[in-house]
């Protein structure tokens, strides 16, 4: 049976010149029997590599982009498929192999003859469940490849071969060469699954993420550690609500990692004052709302103790709501893995949930406006502190509506 099946293709494979061949991590994939929902194809060509993919797109009316037109390199999108077309490098396909990172992705597959080209012994290696380098000069080639190795292992429930591991400890260093945001998606792509948290340990023993991470030790991988526990516990008990962790403020685009999950993976990597975490952020380039999502974390830790003193009452709980807003959700799981009992958390989480419930989700009663425009109050600091007096007393369930907060104002005022 074909390892492929062409004729499913969303392209003709008539298109295709027969010396055509599909490498890297789907043929590793369909070896392993996995079977991704969205599917990248990888194709190595010898000659008129651009021509071709231009071509094809053309025919079928999808998706063309160029990405580096000094190697060859384009693609092609479909609805439910991407197709990467990249020039040969070497002079026949087995120097192509060579030249790549580990051994399972230097796996060739003809789809015209149904062929495998295995030089390096990948198949033996995905038997094995090892990952194994090339050569260390190809690691060195492009060092982005240092972090995906880790990365892959953990996505496909793999061991770095021990030399493997040695030589990127030994090439770590060379990571600064590689563009930051390659090195965070990377990254990203760690803190997004509890088996990456288990490969935090050797990435930070082969002293990766030093230059970027300098506050990333054995005790922040602890806490990722409770995270995921603390995930889990909250899969079994709020389904419904564990699933929303794995959301983000706003749809993700396939390939990209965001979450409430990994945003409080990420906050237990940083520096524990603002400051130094904020430039940490900017360093790896998270974006600006990544990073305040990030930082409201941190800041918000400090009622943690609170919450474990069972003195966390209403007053408390509508000013964690409030500086919290979305990021709740990420609150919710941190303060759940460092040990703020589950029948504290639950009652939050209720609330939360709860669009009407006035304490998670408070209206402003008063604005400046009205006090000046209702009651004469001038600006400046008398009206700062009339706002803060009356937010106080709709925290403490004193005042719930814009009525009673301006009797309250006069009660004060006049």
């Amino acid at each position: 049976m074909p390892l492929f099946e062409p004729k499913t293709w969303p392209f003709s494979l008539a298109l295709l010149p027969t010396d055509a061949y599909l490498v890297g991590g789907s043929v590793r994939d369909r070896l392993l029997n996995r079977h991704p929902t969205y599917l990248d194809l990888d194709f190595v060509l010898p000659a008129d590599t651009l021509k071709t993919a231009a071509h094809i797109a053309n025919q079928h009316k999808a998706g063309f982009v160029v990405l580096d037109a000094d190697r060859q390199i384009a693609r092609v999108t479909f609805a439910q498929m991407t197709v990467d077309f990249a020039q040969r490098q070497g002079r026949s396909t087995q120097e192509d192999l060579n030249k790549r990172d580990f051994t399972v992705n230097a796996i060739a597959y003809s789809p015209h003859t149904h062929t495998l080209i295995d030089p390096l012994g990948g198949q033996a290696d995905l038997a094995a469940r090892i990952l194994r380098m090339v050569k260390r000069e190809n690691l060195a080639a492009d060092p982005i490849r240092l972090m995906r190795g880790y990365r892959q292992a953990a996505q496909l429930g793999f061991t770095l071969e021990a030399n493997t591991q040695a030589t990127i400890t030994e090439l770590a260093p060379n990571l600064k060469q590689v563009a930051v945001e390659r090195i965070r998606h990377e990254l990203d792509a760690l803190l997004s699954t509890p088996a990456g948290t288990q490969q935090l340990p050797d990435v930070y023993k082969s002293q990766l993420l030093n230059a970027y991470l300098p506050h990333f030790n054995r005790h922040s991988i602890e806490q990722l550690r409770a995270i995921d526990g603390a995930f889990e516990q909250l899969a079994q008990s709020m389904p419904s609500y564990a699933n929303q962790l794995k959301g983000w403020l706003k749809p993700v685009p396939v390939g990209f990692y965001r979450s409430w999950v990994k945003a409080a993976k990420l906050s237990q990597m940083l520096a524990d004052d603002l400051k130094t975490a904020r430039q940490e952020l900017e360093a790896l380039k998270y974006s600006r709302s990544e990073a305040q999502v990030v930082l409201t974390l941190l800041s918000a830790q400090s009622d943690l103790e609170t919450m474990k003193s069972k003195a966390f009452g209403r007053s408390h709980q509508f000013f964690l709501f409030k500086n919290t807003g979305q990021s709740f959700l990420a609150f919710s799981l941190l303060a759940l893995a460092k040990g703020v009992e589950f029948s504290i958390i639950k009652s939050l989480i209720d609330r939360f949930q709860d669009a009407t419930d006035e304490v998670a989700h408070a209206k402003t009663l008063l604005s400046g406006n009205t006090l000046i425009n209702q009651l004469g109050i001038k600006p400046g600091p008398d009206l700062g502190a009339l706002l803060s007096a009356v937010e106080q007393a709709q925290a403490e369930g004193k005042v719930r509506s814009e009525q009673e907060a301006i009797t309250f104002v006069k009660t004060l005022y006049f």
